[in-house]
């Protein structure tokens, strides 16, 4: 999983195998995941962060 960029404790990365997907990223601290679509830019899912 290729990461993109870091900011402080979130790491912002891509799985190179869910082609059938829209363009998406996911981001991920500590236990907590989200995952957000690119175009347009809005919320996937959330695991564990606050809102």
């Amino acid at each position: 999983m290729p990461t993109v960029m870091r900011i402080g404790p979130y790491r912002f990365f891509f799985y190179s195998n869910e082609n059938d997907e829209p363009k998406h990223v996911h981001v991920r601290a500590d236990d907590n995941e989200a995952k957000f679509w690119l175009e347009p830019l809005q919320l996937a899912w959330n695991r564990g962060f606050n809102e």
